[in-house]
């Protein structure tokens, strides 16, 4: 069965599964990486997402599946794409386990394609920008050819041109964007 067939009964068995993974690792000690804003730089592996709040922030939430924009794909959560459909609907506990899912790819991805030392910052700023434009755009982007050159500024200097869809420029991207580029340059 593929994950198109799932019935909604399914995805809530599955989600369920996630939440009960989760919660029997709450004893775990996580680590985020570096403190907050400290400057120093750190290899990608060594980093982990530590500001979920700007991706939950950027993305909203919606709990019923929506089209964001006429152009876009079925979202719904905190900006989950790959399994929603018209008419689905989930719970706030459902959206948590759909971002940790996504966070690991994102968290991947990084891990994949950086190959140049961030800081903690730098980090959750890629990652809120791979999360909203995905894997393969990043991995052809610009953006990364300059970072991975250690071109810092250049790369920062690329995340505001990330704001348009279908060459349209959307308001709500501006302000992502610009956010990302302010928290990759602090």
């Amino acid at each position: 069965m593929t994950k198109e067939e799932m019935s909604m009964e399914q995805i809530i068995a599955m989600l369920k599964k996630i939440l009960e993974s989760l919660s029997s690792k709450t004893s775990q000690v996580i680590d985020l990486g570096p403190p907050k804003g400290e400057d120093k730089f750190y290899p990608v592996d060594q980093l982990f997402l530590g500001d979920v709040e700007l991706i939950k922030v950027s993305e909203g939430i919606r709990l019923e599946a929506y089209l964001p924009t006429p152009n876009d794909v079925w979202t719904i959560g905190y900006g989950h794409t790959k399994t929603a459909k018209p008419g689905m609907r989930i719970t706030l506990a459902g959206a948590e386990a759909l971002l940790k899912h996504d966070l690991a790819w994102v968290e991947a991805a990084l891990k994949k394609y950086v190959k140049v030392p961030l800081t903690q910052n730098q980090y959750d700023a890629l990652a809120s920008f791979v999360y909203n434009l995905g894997e393969t755009n990043f991995k052809n982007s610009t953006l990364l050819k300059m970072l991975n050159k250690g071109d810092y500024q250049g790369a920062a200097d690329q995340l505001p041109r990330w704001d348009k869809q279908k060459g349209k420029t959307l308001k709500g991207l501006t302000i992502r964007r610009n956010h990302e580029r302010d928290l990759f340059l602090t």
